[in-house]
């Protein structure tokens, strides 16, 4: 136990001293995995199979990696029925960095089908449950990679934020979630939804840990002609204050429905900006408030285009036909797909049809360039800007299920900043009470910055994560042995 509780900044150091031996650590969190009782992993390496995986020399903690990125010779399902037994030839740019630099991979990490969720309840293979209370959602669609890290299940892992799946997750979970700059790290090999709005990014118990692996994680990749990787590496952040940072406040973001708990500790946390010296100031972002209408029809539109490729010829599934070419693909693609993913396919298809392009795509798409001016011009007056990362805290299982509105609002703050491009961080800021009553649960704190400003982004997070102090390890010891949190 004494060995997980090393975070991996730590655990790398000792390894690289040579006072920490790196096979007895592996085992440690292959040992913890197996444990797993989330329904956070869909596979583990010490299954087997994973031999295109392997890791010479290992110098880093093993790594949970949402199911789906591209893994040789490994299932790869992307959590939909539709590409079981799928086994790439190829792995994820992403995954291939981690291994390179001697980051064994622990598992592959269950999800919304094809990213699509905000409660990872859509997964072909049953939720995931969030380790501070069984009977509620750990966020989504990065669910698993998110349950892993705060169940004791991994040390750290990663996932994918296309309107907030990375951070909003953390945010249930009450852990560490980065969505870095748009272009920071290569999409080859990611299974793609939006390809305009796809990111990796990190999931970790603490910045520092963040800043780390997206160190590993960055840079250009010839395989990828949108990624360009970030003007230098990031350092570990060391920043202990505020002093000389003004937080932008959106007024635009404020919302009436923000559950009172989460509303407490967002306002106590902007207490601690000050008393750590920075400074707040009310911004305008004029059109945020639209980026769920213009999120849901260019995000949709696009995993349209993207999920066409599934039509039971090239790879995964294939059901029905008898001969016949179109019944073949309209009985793979409806028995394949879910109730979610078929939902957006709809939408994207209605947005793109003639007639409805430039009335619904088009008119989004002015929308987005409309909110990356507002944030341009914020950031001519402000350093960051904080919003909560979540409306509420995590959420009963099949609460919003039967109301996709709903749902979807769960990505309200976050949305804004993946239609702009801009690198965002949730950190946990301390416990809340839901509005029906239960155990506290954790509350996410966001703050975001401008194109490229990782170092800015991950130093301010980490002086207010040091003065918030947050203790992660009860969603760990519930895991073990308890369901009440």
């Amino acid at each position: 136990m004494e060995l997980l509780q090393l975070s991996a900044v730590a655990a790398r150091e000792a390894i690289a001293a040579g006072d920490l031996d790196p096979g007895e650590y592996a085992a440690a969190w292959q040992e913890a995995a197996a444990r797993d009782d989330l329904n956070a992993y869909l596979w583990r390496a010490a299954e087997g199979g994973g031999e295109a995986l392997a890791v010479e020399r290992p110098a880093l903690p093993p790594v949970a990696v949402k199911d789906i990125f591209c893994t040789e010779g490994v299932s790869t399902t992307a959590a939909s029925r539709i590409l079981a037994g799928y086994r790439p030839p190829y792995t994820a740019t992403a995954v291939r960095r981690l291994l390179d630099a001697g980051a064994p991979i622990l598992g592959k990490t269950n999800m919304d089908e094809f990213a699509m969720g905000s409660s990872n309840e859509n997964s072909a293979f049953g939720p995931v449950l969030n380790p501070w209370d069984r009977e509620r959602v750990p966020g989504g669609s990065s669910g698993g990679s998110a349950a892993a890290v705060a169940g004791g299940l991994a040390p750290w892992a990663i996932g994918t934020d296309t309107g907030g799946s990375i951070r909003q997750p953390a945010a249930l979970c009450g852990i560490v979630g980065l969505k870095p700059t748009y272009g920071a790290i290569s999409r080859y090999g990611m299974i793609a939804f939006a390809s305009s709005l796809d990111q990796c990014g990190p999931l970790t118990r603490d910045v520092r840990d963040a800043a780390l692996l997206l160190g590993l994680l960055q840079g250009r990749d010839p395989m990828d002609s949108t990624s360009v990787g970030l003007p230098e590496a990031p350092r570990l952040p060391e920043r202990e204050d505020l002093r000389g940072l003004r937080f932008g406040v959106p007024a635009e973001l404020a919302r009436d429905d923000l559950e009172a708990g989460v509303r407490e500790v967002f306002e106590a946390t902007l207490g601690r900006i000050e008393a750590l010296g920075g400074e707040l100031a009310e911004v305008s972002l004029p059109s945020a408030e639209l980026g769920i209408s213009a999120y849901y029809v260019i995000a949709p539109a696009e995993a349209s285009s993207n999920l066409a490729r599934y039509d039971g010829v090239r790879y995964g599934l294939r059901e029905g036909g008898d001969g016949d070419l179109l019944q073949m693909y309209e009985t793979t693609r409806a028995q394949g797909f879910g109730a979610e993913v078929k939902r957006r396919i709809m939408l994207g298809t209605y947005a793109l049809s003639s007639g409805y392009y430039d009335a619904y795509y088009g008119q989004a798409q002015r929308v987005r360039t409309r909110i990356a001016a507002d944030f341009e011009a914020a950031f001519g007056d402000v350093d960051l800007i904080v919003t909560p990362t979540s409306p509420s805290v995590a959420f009963r299982l099949g609460e919003k299920t039967d109301d996709p509105l709903e749902m979807y609002l769960n990505d309200f703050f976050t949305v804004p900043m993946s239609l702009a491009g801009i690198p965002a961080v949730s950190i946990p800021a301390g416990l809340a009470r839901p509005a029906g009553g239960g155990p506290e649960l954790p509350v996410g704190f966001q703050i975001a910055g401008p194109a490229f400003a990782e170092q800015r982004l991950l130093d301010a997070a980490h002086a207010l994560e040091r003065a918030i102090g947050f203790d992660a390890r009860p969603a760990a010891a519930a895991a073990e042995g308890g369901s009440d949190g």
